[in-house]
């Protein structure tokens, strides 16, 4: 009795990942043309070395160096999801209801939820830094505080 031959398997081509550039305009597609929220934090986060616009399940993101920062939502509630450690969350939470919540799938991750049409101008840097700060590499964080 003969075996039958396993056919050869086909590589795969691969393909360059898509990065937006960091000075780009912050629109992405995918983005309400009219969201005025999400380019205030654009404009914000590329302040920031590394700092990437990009796509996460299929809306529009940030990311640092290619890692998840920040993400504009399309669920029902809307809003920016964006990351942020367990204690901040806690305080922001309690100091400002109307502007940062929760849902279930977020309890367990280091995120926190804005409403960009409630969060108030002069808040938005603090809380994009201490997120970069979150995910940025130790090398940038530490250059870009020497820069300072």
């Amino acid at each position: 009795m003969t075996r039958a031959k396993k056919p050869k398997a086909v590589p795969k081509k691969r393909r360059a990942p898509k990065r937006a550039h960091a000075r780009r305009t912050p629109k992405v597609a995918g983005a309400p043309a009219s969201d005025a929220g999400w380019e205030r934090v654009c404009t914000v986060a590329l302040g920031f070395p590394g700092m990437e616009v990009s796509t996460s399940y299929g809306t529009p993101a940030l990311k640092v160096k290619g890692k998840f920062m920040a993400r504009l939502r399309s669920e029902s509630e809307g809003g920016l999801a964006i990351r942020c450690d367990f204690v901040d969350r806690q305080m922001l939470l309690a100091a400002a209801p109307e502007v940062f919540f929760l849902t279930d799938h977020y309890r367990d991750y280091p995120m926190i939820l804005v409403r960009l049409d409630q969060v108030r101008a002069d808040a938005l840097p603090d809380l994009v830094e201490r997120a970069w700060r979150l995910v940025a590499p130790k090398k940038l964080i530490d250059a870009y505080d020497a820069a300072r």
